[in-house]
């Protein structure tokens, strides 16, 4: 399978993409908070691999964050910069998929460029700033500025994934931190400020496309009833449970790639 990383000029900065999949329609994937740390350039290989069923359906882009964000950048200017990159890249409609902060960005590029967007995935996300993301990213936050990525990657590790994961991976934390730790975190910062200051709610009633919602009733990294709240206010919305997986399930759960993939091929929506 052909895969790529491309690099895009987009004013006074540039974004990072990866492109794989040999389909005839485009996926557009926007990836979460762990973009933060590291951008998708140089993951094409393993993300084809990861997701080999989309790939063999679609031809896909993942997106990276801008690499210079200025302080108070926002999940708006955010989806701003995609549409750009977009028609840059000459995606005139696409299939999009937001996971976690990427469904942050995805939720304003619907309401903004209906025009760009064919159906719309939203997987662990929010539209509104509420407990859990506050506790969760600010635990992050403190953690990462105290340098303690070890600290940090644990906390990460026992959020996002359920308890049987954790307990069974915990043993490769020391070297994760080792392999992970950024040499800055100030673009973790600038994003986890975005994360923070997100609300889109009043928007969700302007997205046209069809759209699935997909959470987690284990979330402990999000509020799960905020993907309720989503689905009830997006006009053309379908809501998918996972009972047993909680912010990592695009990762932890078997059927997640084929939930999306039935969606975006299939009678729904």
């Amino acid at each position: 399978m052909a895969t790529s990383s491309g690099t895009l000029s987009i004013r006074n900065t540039t974004m990072d993409y990866i492109r794989f999949g040999s389909g005839e329609k485009t996926l557009v994937m926007l990836p979460g908070l762990g973009d933060g740390l590291r951008t998708v350039k140089g993951t094409a290989l393993p993300m084809s691999l990861i997701y080999r069923k989309l790939a063999t359906k679609f031809t896909v882009y993942a997106f990276s964050r801008i690499n210079d964000l200025p302080e108070g950048y926002s999940t708006l200017d955010m989806a701003k910069d995609q549409g750009e990159v977009m028609r840059a890249l000459g995606i005139q409609k696409a299939n999009v998929l937001g996971v976690s902060m990427g469904g942050m960005v995805a939720q304003h590029l619907a309401a903004e460029e209906p025009a760009l967007i064919d159906k719309l995935v939203l997987a662990v996300t929010s539209a509104e700033p509420h407990h859990a993301i506050n506790e969760s990213v600010n635990e992050w936050i403190s953690l990462a500025r105290r340098g303690d990525h070890a600290a940090f990657m644990d906390s990460n590790l026992k959020r996002m994934y359920t308890e049987q994961y954790y307990r069974r991976n915990k043993w490769i934390l020391p070297l994760s931190a080792l392999l992970t730790k950024p040499k800055s975190y100030e673009r973790f910062f600038a994003q986890a400020s975005a994360c923070l200051a997100h609300n889109s709610i009043r928007d969700l009633c302007r997205i046209e496309c069809p759209t699935l919602v997909i959470g987690g009733e284990k979330d402990r990294a999000l509020d799960p009833e905020q993907s309720r709240k989503m689905a009830e206010l997006i006009p053309h919305c379908s809501l998918i449970m996972y009972p047993d997986y909680g912010h990592a399930l695009y990762e932890e759960a078997s059927g997640f790639e084929s939930t999306v993939l039935d969606f975006l091929i299939g009678g729904r929506g």
